[in-house]
């Protein structure tokens, strides 16, 4: 027994201390607002110098190989409306979780003017300004083939706990912006596995079932696309999918955006010293309404980001706080999709999408069978499991009908799960209504239409309704964050591409960066999303 118990520590102890190793190959940060203190979500940290970085997660946290503190590596950390800030990595803790702070860098509202390539100033409005911006697509995108390598995770959350992390790095390999996407992209997966530091949950990982309704989202549909999440989130990429549909209310943005809109100017805000103008759009429907912010470039009019949330008109919120858009109603699904300038062109950074699923969840305790017994002359109820004798035996939990009328029970007898309701019938009736019964299982009708018989208020021994069917609700992410840009790169003629109509947990391919390239996981903290 000594030796066991030795074991079970050896092994716990080796298990400790190799988690341990692997988080302290890493530098860990965190991005803060100077004024609020808030985590500033979605920041870029670049490697000053290289093509390499990360984006930050919820918390603002991020981590980066200390390698690149070792050899004297610096950051540039940048995101929407804030000033840049630079770091030598030398600077930071190699151990503890090192707080950054970022300064707002929100511009003054100027005159409703921009200032084109080459052309003179021209009033626009808001709408005009987006169309302006739509139109600039084919130029201010690639139009001829690259790569991009990143950090890619899928995950859900409740309780304030992460669920079903699975992450991985993937490349992508885009043959540019005049071709579709999903049909012309191809992926290469070159890390991937479940991290089984976060719990796990086999129903909340299935696919989105909409004949069963076991694993729905209210309101909206999403198609399984084969259960591949990473196919999910880019077709969500409206600006990459701008010349076909992508999602409500966007459609094909080339043609449908500015059409289902209304848009407002808001105040001009910067990114990494390019000074960009804030368009605020909504949308209002009796059942749905969104909301949305996006930025475009007051220079070439290239769009920066695109933050989109459909909300249910019908519904509040769970937490009754106004939400980001200042009303009540509770979110359907969330997307940001943000593109950098590098070399002339725009490329993905990242792309976030969330929503809300519903998961059904059948009885834990339920009614097994409802029968008749012709030999005792009664009706019986039989549970899955053992009920809670004092509801079980409680008449007033149960209706009986026969042909659509009530049939007082006199008396009730349990053994084990199965009840016997015992109807207070004189002789006469009680053959009547028995034999007719009997008489419609010979001709083999349906009894149903005979009998009918109810059950409620019944509890099992652990406090579980009868019958109760549960639906509760989960958040679930997708994203994709870019770690390296490699613009005129061409997808390899024998590379083991992505089954795109599979699973990512599936039977998938694998590879391995060419060049022997390193890229890592951004693995978030095992916290509460702020």
């Amino acid at each position: 027994m000594m030796s066991k118990v030795h074991l079970i520590f050896i092994l716990w102890l080796l298990n400790t201390v190799l988690l341990v190793a692997q988080d302290q190959e890493f530098l860990r940060g965190k991005v803060l607002d100077k004024n609020t203190g808030e985590p500033v979500v979605f920041a870029t940290v670049r490697i000053l110098g290289k093509a390499k970085g990360v984006i930050t997660n919820m918390d603002g946290g991020f981590r980066l190989p200390l390698e690149f503190r070792e050899a004297g590596e610096s950051i540039a950390i940048t995101s929407m409306g804030y000033t840049k800030k630079e770091y030598g990595l030398q600077q930071l803790s190699p151990s503890d979780i090192n707080i950054i702070y970022l300064e707002a860098g929100v511009l003054e509202l100027s005159e409703a003017v921009v200032k084109a390539k080459g052309k003179r100033f021209r009033n626009l409005n808001a709408k005009q300004i987006v169309q302006k911006a739509i139109d600039a697509i084919p130029n201010n995108y690639p139009a001829t083939s690259f790569s991009l390598v990143g950090y890619y995770r899928d995950y859900q959350y409740k309780d304030s706990t992460y669920l079903n992390l699975n992450e991985g790095i993937f490349e992508v390999f885009d043959q540019g912006f005049d071709q579709l996407d999903d049909s012309n992209t191809e992926s290469l997966i070159y890390q991937w596995s479940t991290n089984t530091d976060f719990p796990q949950d086999s129903s909340a990982r299935q696919s989105y079932n909409y004949k069963s309704l076991s694993k729905v989202i209210e309101k909206a549909r999403l198609d399984a696309h084969g259960g591949n999440e990473f196919r999910i989130l880019r077709i969500h990429d409206a600006i990459r999918n701008f010349n076909v549909g992508s999602y409500d209310f966007i459609g094909t943005m080339k043609t449908d955006f500015t059409k289902n809109h209304y848009f407002l100017r808001g105040a001009d805000t910067t990114k990494d010293g390019n000074e960009l103008y804030t368009i605020k759009f909504w949308i209002f429907f009796p059942n749905y309404r969104a909301n949305g912010t996006i930025y475009i470039s007051k220079f070439d009019f290239a769009i920066h980001r695109l933050e989109y949330t459909m909300y249910d008109e019908k519904k509040k919120g769970d937490d009754k706080k106004r939400n980001k858009h200042g009303h009540f109603q509770k979110p359907i699904f969330d997307i940001t999709t943000e593109y950098n300038s590098q070399d002339g062109n725009m490329y993905l950074n990242y792309i976030s999408f969330h929503n809300t699923f519903i998961l059904n969840v059948p009885p834990v305790f339920r009614v097994d069978d409802y029968a008749v017994d012709f030999d005792e002359q009664c009706f019986t109820v039989e549970y899955n499991t053992r009920p809670l004798e004092e509801l079980a035996m409680d008449l007033k939990n149960y209706d009986v009908e026969f042909k659509n009328r009530r049939v007082k029970i006199r008396t009730i007898k349990r053994l084990k799960n199965k009840i016997y309701l015992i109807p207070a019938l004189i002789d006469e009736k009680k053959y009547e209504i028995f034999g007719e019964i009997l008489d419609a299982v010979k001709k083999e009708k349906d009894l149903n239409e005979l009998v009918s018989i109810k059950v409620s208020n019944v509890r099992d021994t652990l406090g579980n309704l009868v019958n109760k069917w549960t639906a509760p609700e989960y958040e679930q992410y997708r994203e994709f964050f870019v770690q390296e840009v490699k613009p005129d790169n061409r997808a390899p003629f024998d590379g083991l591409f992505m089954d795109k109509a599979m699973p990512l947990f599936g039977e998938q391919p694998m590879d391995e960066p060419a060049n022997g390239d390193y890229y890592w996981m951004n693995t978030p903290l095992k916290k509460s999303i702020n």
